[in-house]
């Protein structure tokens, strides 16, 4: 995809040039239904139009996005166990050490950051889905 940018005069000045630059999205957002990608599409074009502000798009982000979900120790396991994978190779689709792993089965930890996101990925749509 190539970038794009807009650029508009307010009021004929030249000071009041904006310039918005669209760069190409990451091929793995996920969204939870495709009503909400067709939504969240639509709101990226008015965007890109100009007619609605950044605001407004992390709003639509927001809402559209798959939302990180709190997962239990058991459900954590749960995850890998259903998946019938060691806790390294877990581990490895993760992006995380085995220890790491070991600890949120524990409950001595609790997944944050990317590794939750694909957690939660793999809770609701299984293993294959972050591998």
């Amino acid at each position: 995809m190539a970038y794009q940018v807009k650029k508009s005069v307010v009021k004929g000045s030249t000071k009041g040039i904006a310039a918005r630059i669209k760069t190409p999205k990451a091929a793995t957002r996920t969204y939870r239904s495709p009503a909400f990608a067709a939504i969240h599409e639509a709101a990226e074009g008015l965007y890109n139009a100009g007619m609605i502000d950044n605001t407004t798009m992390r709003e639509f982000s927001q809402d559209c996005l798959t939302p990180i979900i709190e997962l239990s120790p058991r459900a954590i396991r749960n995850i890998r166990i259903k998946a019938a994978i060691s806790q390294s190779v877990f581990a490895s689709h993760l992006n995380v050490t085995t220890g790491v792993v070991s600890k949120w089965e524990r409950g001595e930890k609790q997944p944050s950051g990317p590794a939750a996101k694909l957690l939660s990925l793999a809770a609701k749509h299984g293993i294959a889905a972050i591998a």
